[in-house]
């Protein structure tokens, strides 16, 4: 929006941060965006490379992580690594685990030089009241233990779900995830988008993106949504 140059770099083919372009890159780069767990692939980051680039970028640029997906794997969070690396910057929703997406709204954790530094540019009145009350209660201990039993739901009906598109004729290859969506290979996914579309199922089509030809993004949904999709698929799979 505000056209501030910016230089993409493709990862590895195991969808890892390819180092070695990085750090040939990072000259006057002030600000590093990675996603993780990453979107659209659902696979983790390796922490090791994450600690890497934060040790070559002290003092030049700021690594900001997206841990949107996080709660669906808690354990892989590296907000530990805030005290140690006064770069490092980790972004946070209510959209996603929460399932509160239409509050639209996120938050920031980092060192307190960061967030004074952004209290200076932040809007006056940045989060509506109703939002910030439904926040914090989102927040509180009742909500999270609900947030966290919702999480296991969907990582069972994820193992479901994989389990079951194995046996789909239609699918070339299932990806592993640590997120609420499963990426998935077909041998023909605008055939398979369609007809799914058709039916009322609506799923993220990557065939456009580079390295995910013929990839659909499948968010893993209640027990009879999963059902259903797969029910379609084996039908689609007789064919």
């Amino acid at each position: 929006i505000l056209g501030i140059k910016y230089n993409a770099i493709k990862s590895l083919e195991n969808w890892q941060l390819d180092l070695y372009t990085i750090k040939k890159t990072l000259n006057n780069v002030k600000i590093i965006y990675i996603c993780n767990p990453n979107n659209p692939t659902g696979n983790l980051i390796n922490q090791n490379d994450i600690i890497e680039l934060l040790e070559i970028t002290q003092g030049k640029s700021i690594v900001v992580i997206d841990e949107a997906y996080i709660e669906f794997c808690i354990n892989y969070t590296i907000v530990h690594l805030i005290e140690k690396y006064s770069n490092l910057v980790i972004l946070r929703t209510l959209s996603k685990a929460f399932s509160l997406a239409g509050l639209r709204c996120g938050f920031v954790l980092a060192n307190q030089e960061i967030i004074n530094l952004l209290l200076k540019v932040i809007a006056p009145y940045p989060i509506p009241e109703p939002v910030s009350d439904i926040a914090i209660q989102a927040l509180n201990r009742k909500n999270l233990i609900l947030m966290h039993n919702n999480v296991n739901k969907l990582i069972n009906n994820k193992k479901k779900l994989i389990e079951n598109l194995k046996k789909c004729h239609v699918v070339k290859n299932i990806f592993p995830s640590k997120t609420n969506y499963v990426l998935t290979k077909f041998f023909n996914s605008n055939h398979i988008f369609k007809a799914l579309s058709k039916k009322g199922i609506i799923v993220r089509n990557q065939d456009h993106n580079i390295g995910l030809s013929n990839c659909l993004r499948i968010s893993v949904g209640t027990n009879y949504e999963t059902t259903r999709l797969i029910s379609i698929l084996q039908e689609l799979s007789s064919y």
